[in-house]
């Protein structure tokens, strides 16, 4: 994925590897929306479009200012490893929380309208390429991801893990697609030509260039044990359809073309690929004749793609429960307390594959800027996220000094205009909180961006005695105490907060040195620990007792769920969860503030679904925020104090308990999402509540028989029955009760995100195609139709208690 230049033609280098799953991402400053699976619950495909336009905007604007300096490393060019399109089979997937969700068609209809605004609607020029990601059986587990083969049924992998891709390929016109890691049926999907050729291009149209995951094509060889050596594992993926490696096995192609592996002509099919979406992508034309060009540096987090971003976090809200009215509240409360981990935790707005927002809100914020100067609002975390999991927060200043003297509080900081800390440093200061952040904002003079370091040396004076969690928040750090290294972590793709902990003696000074470096993209530099022997139930009980009102924000964080995690914690493994309770902390938490007989309103933040039956059960207001980007606080105390009307519909169910489910590493689909489950569970598919009611009435189609070549067209009437405006997700099922073959017992086939004022009606129409009832018959190798009768289902969410049902014959 580094391509270097090849000066003799005029080509620059380039860098292929680039990520914008929800915002620019890895670069520095971007405007950060919701984590993917909140913008599916937004039920929102207009929204879908404004959000991309907005990425790739900003994608374009960044990309053009690297250039002009020169700049053409890893996150810096137009080429964007998104969408992930995979299928959230199971709540238990770590990275669920990338994807929209575990219906193919809703991930698909979401899916176009990313890519489309992603690519742009030049008809030359790409604005930026889009790659849907990872083709095609892939949802974990992730510690297992390197060896896998997913075997499933034809039936399971036409209906459940394909159409996402088809639809992003024939209606995205998405011009990359990356191949997973895993096997599928046997053979590697990056070194499989029925996938690749057979499939994705013969039958489907593909006309892009194909990616391998990070390390995929390795895996050939140490993981799925199908390749003896590197170059023939280079070999068999080039030779079956992969055009480029995330990784460094594509160097092995010529030892391959020695042996007679591979031959030039077959390279030259990747190449040829390669260099025309470069092409494409006007990389080699004057700057005047792409239009894309011209997007100015000054839209990368203006205030109007801010209020985009809100406006996207409003609308992934999930109102699950609110029993007799309880929500919104008042504005005229005058004591609250905010209780919980979540609720003053950066990380938590920004899930993964995020850029750095320029100004993060988080609930505890949104909440007291909301009632302003009006109310007393008190703040206690409560708990940890789970046991292991610091609350992290920077190192005061009081317990740091310059020197052994205890005279001058702070670091001696030394920045040096090299990356070895050599030499006589340019810059020498004492500084207070380190707390650095180097991207687009100034770099001090006469420091050179992307080749400095720093060194920060004094003493730490611990407060208490007992063991820290002491560490840094970098990507790149080493951290020593009293000479002894006591952790360090070098990462070109993102920062992230590494402690070690470590028995320190209340008042005994301890020699501290801190060494940073900027190498490469955005640098920053905190100084983090957790004190010990905090009493934070204590501290949260405290508070609650004496307050009209307890909001607690609770749920999980990045640090628990999400891609190879390395943390230790009961009911987690390798980024994956064990259990989907709430771990047992949280849980413990909301009992016994429960206990205190208080008004409780809970919202979570999380990437997947939660099994909070209890919660469910004693608490009276309950919203699903996920990660809410940038905006989250704001568009949370939106929501609870009643400036913004709830619609946003789960994209995922919500399980009673994952006992309910088949083993997480069985890829078929029976007993799985709303579309094969037949049990009770706790939120449906499609569920959301609202501050106004509606009503529907008046379903039909346009015929009871249909050819089975003719457009079905189904009509309904809604009505708001409230005194407040509301947007309505009205949701078209089918399902097929005299079928021959396994089919789903039912499925999303429409949906529509409208505004209904009160007292309004509104007459929302649908319209199916032939493709919509199809089927794929393994006999004939072709999708067709099949003959019988058909119900449709149309409602606000998956609930059968929800829907309206219409019956029709297909002829």
């Amino acid at each position: 994925y580094q391509a270097p230049a090849i000066e003799r033609l005029g080509i620059p280098e380039y860098n292929w590897w680039n990520e914008c799953l929800h915002g620019v991402a890895r670069a520095g400053e971007a405007t950060v929306f919701p984590q993917a699976i909140g913008l599916a619950a937004s039920f929102d495909k207009n929204l879908m479009s404004k959000v991309a336009e907005v990425i790739s905007d900003e994608a374009r604007a960044k990309h053009h200012e690297f250039a002009s300096r020169n700049k053409r490393g890893i996150y810096q060019g137009l080429t964007f490893w998104t969408p992930n399109i995979n299928i959230f089979r199971d709540p238990r997937w770590g990275r669920g929380m990338e994807t929209y969700g575990e219906d193919p068609y809703l991930t698909g209809q979401m899916a176009v309208q990313f890519i489309h605004n992603l690519q742009g609607n030049d008809p030359k020029y790409l604005k930026t390429v889009a790659t849907a990601k990872h083709y095609v059986v892939h949802s974990g587990p992730e510690p297992d991801r390197h060896s896998f083969d997913a075997i499933i049924s034809v039936r399971d992998f036409r209906d459940t893990y394909l159409p996402a891709f088809k639809n992003a390929v024939q209606n995205g016109k998405a011009y990359s697609v990356m191949c997973a890691y895993n096997r599928y049926m046997g053979e590697p999907c990056c070194g499989s030509s029925k996938l690749q050729n057979d499939l994705l291009r013969d039958e489907l149209g593909f006309e892009g260039y194909i990616v391998s995951d990070c390390g995929a094509i390795r895996d050939f060889y140490k993981g799925h044990n199908v390749s003896p050596t590197e170059e023939d594992a280079a070999a068999l993926a080039f030779i079956n359809g992969t055009d480029l490696n995330c990784g460094d096995m594509s160097k092995h192609l010529l030892k391959a073309l020695e042996k007679g592996l591979i031959t030039e002509q077959e390279i030259d099919i990747a190449v040829k690929r390669l260099m025309m979406a470069r092409m494409k992508l006007g990389m080699f034309d004057p700057q005047e004749s792409v239009p894309y060009t011209k997007i100015p540096y000054s839209v990368v987090c203006s205030e109007k793609h801010q209020q985009i971003a809100l406006q996207a976090a409003r609308k992934s809200v999930v109102l699950l429960k609110n029993e007799n009215k309880a929500l919104p509240l008042s504005k005229n409360l005058k004591k609250i307390a905010v209780i919980g981990p979540n609720a003053s935790d950066d990380e938590a707005l920004l899930g993964n594959y995020n850029g750095i927002p320029r100004n993060p809100i988080t609930p505890i914020q949104g909440i007291r800027n909301k009632l302003g100067e009006n109310a007393i609002v008190s703040y206690a975390p409560g708990c940890h996220h789970a046991e292991n999991i610091p609350l992290l927060s920077l190192v005061d200043p009081k317990f740091l000094f310059t020197d052994e003297s205890l005279s001058e509080h702070g670091l001696k900081g030394e920045f040096f205009n090299n990356l070895e800390w050599k030499g006589t440093p340019v810059i020498e200061k004492t500084n207070g909180n380190i707390d650095y952040y180097w991207w687009d904002r100034e770099i001090p003079e006469p420091l050179v961006n992307d080749s400095f370091s720093v060194r920060w040396t004094g003493i730490l004076l611990p407060p208490v005695t007992g063991k820290y969690a002491l560490g840094c928040e970098a990507k790149m750090f080493e951290l020593y105490l009293n000479g002894e290294k006591i952790r360090s972590f070098k990462n070109i793709h993102h920062a992230n907060k590494i402690v070690e902990f470590v028995d320190l003696e209340a008042g005994k000074p301890y020699q501290i040195e801190l060494k940073t470096q900027d190498w490469q993209g955005d640098a920053l530099c905190r100084l983090i620990w957790e004190i010990p022997g905090k009493d934070l139930l204590s501290e949260a009980l405290n508070i609650a007792k004496s307050v009209d009102h307890i909001i607690m924000v609770m749920g999980l964080s990045p640090r628990l769920e999400g891609e190879e995690m390395k943390v230790e914690v009961e009911g987690f493994k390798g980024g994956d969860r064990v259990s989907i309770d709430l771990p047992e902390v949280q849980k413990n938490l909301i009992a016994k503030i429960n206990s205190l007989g208080k008004p409780i309103t809970l919202v979570l933040m999380n990437g997947s679904a939660l099994s909070i039956n209890s919660e469910n059960n004693s608490i009276p207001a309950i919203l699903e925020a996920w990660y809410p980007g940038e905006a989250a606080g704001t568009a949370i105390a939106d929501v609870i104090f009643g400036d913004y009307n709830p619609s946003g519909r789960l994209p995922v169910t919500f399980y009673s308990s994952a006992n309910d489910l088949p083993d997480f590493a069985n890829y078929n689909m029976q007993g799985r999402t709303y579309r094969y489950f037949d049990k009770d569970v706790l939120y449906p598919f499609g569920y959301g509540l609202s501050y106004s009611k509606f009503e529907y009435s008046n379903p039909k189609v346009n015929k009871d028989q249909i050819n089975a070549n003719d457009t079905i067209i189904v009509e309904i009437e809604i009505k708001n029955i409230s005194s407040i405006d509301g947007e309505e997700v009205p949701q078209l099922y089918i399902s097929y009760p005299e079928s021959d073959i396994p089919r789903p017992v039912y499925e999303l086939r429409g949906f529509e995100r409208i505004l209904v004022k009160a007292g309004e009606t509104k007459k929302v129409r649908f319209q199916l195609q032939p493709e919509d009832l199809n089927y794929f018959n393994e006999k004939s190798g072709a999708y067709e139709v099949e003959k019988g009768k058909y119900t449709l289902l149309t409602g606000p969410s998956s609930d059968k208690k929800d829907l309206q049902m219409i019956q029709f014959e297909i002829l």
